[in-house]
């Protein structure tokens, strides 16, 4: 899987399997990207780097944390405004993702 966004910064999830389900292209606060058919948006951003987005209130990075929707650290927008989970929403072709501070533009 190949991506554009800084391959510099140390990525969080490592793909070993699953390698053949179909690419799907998105944005990541601006970058091009690529995830794979069937991915949560946490794991499309977490195969590109190491974190989801920084805490709200301080400086932390944050990757999630019960992966099942219930603890509300995942929430990213899209560029039309939307907030979503990242672990409870699966990736589709031309999402354009903004993890601004909080997971809110």
């Amino acid at each position: 899987m190949k991506t554009t966004i800084d391959q510099r910064e140390r990525r969080q999830l490592v793909r070993l399997a699953e390698r053949e389900r179909l690419p799907v292209a998105f944005t990541l606060d601006g970058q091009p990207a690529t995830a794979l058919e069937g991915d949560t948006v946490l794991t499309a951003v977490l195969t590109c780097r190491a974190r989801l987005r920084i805490h709200e209130f301080g400086e932390q990075p944050r990757a999630g944390f019960c992966m099942m929707g219930a603890c509300q650290d995942c929430w990213v927008a899209t560029a039309d405004g939307e907030r979503l989970r990242a672990c409870s929403t699966f990736i589709r072709a031309g999402m354009r993702l903004l993890t601004g501070a909080g997971g809110a533009p």
